[in-house]
């Protein structure tokens, strides 16, 4: 059956947190890039390295600690026991647990230095397959794990960057994508996890193409290239014949994941004729669509389909929250799901029998659990419970929705974490990936730590272009008008200067990837208005940046960012270029970066460095070899924060 989220680890380094990428075009010379600084103005410690950062105060490390050692559960799948997989970390990353029954014992499988991801149980529940990269350089490996024997095989070839795989209703075989450093075109392999000797490649593929299902008998696969996040195609690839064959080709419209029902219809979530995405059925021999979800306008995002083809489950993103529904298939009705606190349920999965759905819930003053429910009664299990490093849970902030105006007359929907007392209360404006990235109000251990601990307010926007608030908002800041989205910022701290409760000469712009950018180009344009910027993995200059992020990513960013072989596009790109407006920046700025980042290249940390410190810039640095886009070792992730705590006490003036 259908793994309509096995696509989504995969897309998640293609697009989300992502930049275009491209080549260098145009008569403005370029930037060239900033050799490092000598090592003699560096420390390293571990696989640390960083400069301008000052010794921690013990008392800073030890509160701090019991914010980094929350623990949350994420739901992965069933077994055939009845029991459930989860992701947690008990050491410094990530790792698959299985818990036996509700409430119990966490037993650990795998031990790895790095993460695990993309757990996915075979359809008897007796093995499950997983991912795992080193050190943050996303090129997955895949690995079969058999739960009788805690036997593992490796089963792609090293030096490739391989999809989650998705598993043949038979558990037979698999499915997934992959591609090579540098190579565009992404390639669909078959075989069985078990015995890597016997792979072979179904598809030669084009662009970023992934499986997201299989036939019933085996002969077929359902396949979705990604072009962009409005736009998206379904194929079906016949596995004895190798013929590719569009669905509904002449339509230019998104997807997220597919199923292929048994006589050969697909169910799928499109935003065809929509604002949003909505659950539909398209008939396999006219390709006329049935929309099961048009008046619910709000997105339809995590969905499955139940082992016997009578049920689905989907998540409906309502305005930053998730929420279950179930939708009959035979009869097109929909009904609510389980009554939950307010939070974000993801990654619903169905077990074996159809009965019960798992599920992972996040809310914003609680992490991540595992929970599950019946389909029929709609009674609700919780099967783990974080925990929260002995910190009083009823002393977390609540975040409070609210919309502010822009200069177009629109309302930017953001969240608060306003701090106990009346203030007025220096701010924080975290600002997220993507660009198609949104902001949700699940459990934020910095957010926590920073509006109990620091007293700062912290101001979480949905910017134009973000996700979530149907298909033209998420386009409102493409190519040409990419600074619309940072003028949302500037309006913002509008906002923040008419709040009596806040304080508007002590803010903070704080985003990591394309958030990054975002912290960079409102330190240009609004400098004057801020107190100092936090950076991390964010891009400095487009054109350099898009030389050297990964090959396969270059087409798909393209649509979002514009293509730079246009040379009104690559003037646009000069003009909106950070690194060549560098001398702009005046207030102090942290650099944070990951060595081993495919998406934005630690270049692009060290260029930018170097020229604001040749302004005179205050700008601490902090690099650590072992990762990636982003930090996820605990060790790595606890000094983060150290040294983000101290760089925030002296640019707000914490006591």
């Amino acid at each position: 059956m259908s793994n309509t989220s096995s696509f989504r680890p995969f897309l998640a380094s293609l697009s989300a947190l992502a930049f275009a990428a491209c080549a260098q075009t145009g008569t403005v010379p370029e930037p060239a890039l900033t050799e490092a600084p000598a090592p003699s103005e560096r420390t390293t410690r571990g696989n640390l390295v960083f400069e301008g950062i000052p010794a921690i105060p013990r008392d800073v490390s030890n509160r701090l600690s019991q914010y980094e050692n929350v623990r949350g559960h994420g739901f992965a799948d069933w077994t055939s026991d009845g029991g459930i997989l989860i992701s947690t970390r008990f050491a410094e990353v990530s790792q698959v647990h299985k818990v036996a029954f509700p409430g119990g014992a966490r037993r650990q499988l795998t031990f790895y230095d790095e993460p695990v991801t993309g757990m996915t149980a075979s359809p008897d529940g007796t093995a499950f397959v997983f991912g795992k990269d080193t050190g943050g350089d996303e090129f997955f490996q895949g690995y079969r794990f058999d739960l009788a024997t805690g036997n593992v095989v490796s089963f792609t070839q090293p030096g490739t960057r391989n999809g989650a795989a998705i598993w043949s209703d038979d558990g037979k075989r698999a499915v997934w994508a992959r591609t090579n450093s540098g190579d565009p075109n992404n390639d669909i392999i078959v075989g069985d996890p078990s015995d890597p000797a016997k792979l072979v490649v179904a598809l030669e593929g084009e662009g970023a193409i992934g499986p997201v299902d299989w036939s019933a008998d085996g002969k077929t696969l359902l396949l979705q290239r990604y072009l962009s996040i409005a736009e998206s195609k379904l194929f079906y690839l016949d596995l004895e014949t190798s013929e590719l064959t569009e669905i509904n080709p002449d339509e230019k419209v998104a997807y997220s994941g597919a199923a292929l029902l048994s006589n050969g219809d697909i169910l799928t979530a499109t935003n065809k004729d929509s604002e949003f995405s909505n659950l539909v059925r398209i008939n396999a021999k006219t390709g006329a669509i049935t929309n099961f979800t048009g008046d619910i306008d709000w997105d339809v995002e995590d969905w499955k389909l139940s082992p016997d083809e009578t049920t689905v489950v989907f998540v409906v993103n309502e305005g930053g929250l998730g929420t279950l529904r179930l939708l009959d298939l035979a009869t097109g009705k929909v009904r609510p799901g389980p009554a939950l606190p307010v939070g974000i349920a993801s990654g619903p999965a169905f077990s074996p029998d159809s009965k019960k759905v798992g599920f992972t819930f996040n809310g914003a003053t609680s992490p991540a659990d595992a929970w599950s429910f019946d389909i029929a009664t709609l009674e609700l299990t919780r099967w783990t419970e974080a925990e929260i490093g002995g910190l009083d849970a009823s002393q977390f902030v609540v975040p409070a929705l609210f919309d502010y105006p822009n200069a177009d007359g629109m309302r930017i929907p953001a969240f608060i974490y306003r701090p106990a007392g009346e203030g007025p209360h220096p701010v924080i404006i975290s600002i997220h990936g993507g660009p198609e990235g949104q902001s949700r109000p699940g459990f934020s251990s910095a957010y926590q730590y920073w509006a109990n601990e620091l007293g700062i307010a912290v101001v979480v926007p949905n910017v134009r272009g973000s996700s979530g608030y149907g298909k033209t908002y998420v386009s409102l800041d493409n190519a040409l008008n990419r600074k619309k989205s940072v003028e949302d910022i500037g309006a913002l701290l509008d906002w923040i200067a008419a709040d009596p409760g806040l304080d508007a000469s002590r803010v903070v712009v704080q985003g990591g990837s394309y958030g990054g950018y975002m912290v960079l180009a409102s330190m240009i344009d609004y400098g004057d208005r801020l107190a100092g910027g936090i950076n991390i993995v964010g891009i400095s200059d487009f054109k350099t940046f898009l030389t050297n992020t990964e090959g396969y990513r270059v087409d798909l960013r393209r649509v979002e960012y514009g293509d730079e072989r246009d040379p009104e596009v690559s003037a646009f790109f000069d003009a909106i270029s950070p690194l060549r407006n560098a001398d702009r920046i005046t207030k102090p700025l942290f650099v944070i970066q990951g060595y081993n980042d495919p998406r934005v290249p630690y270049t692009e940390a060290e260029q930018i460095l170097a020229a604001v410190k040749a302004n005179g810039v205050k700008a601490p640095f902090l690099m650590a070899m072992d990762e990636g886009h982003g930090f996820r070792k605990k060790s790595n992730r606890a000094f983060q924060r150290e040294a983000e705590t101290m760089f925030l006490k002296e640019v707000l003036g914490l006591e």
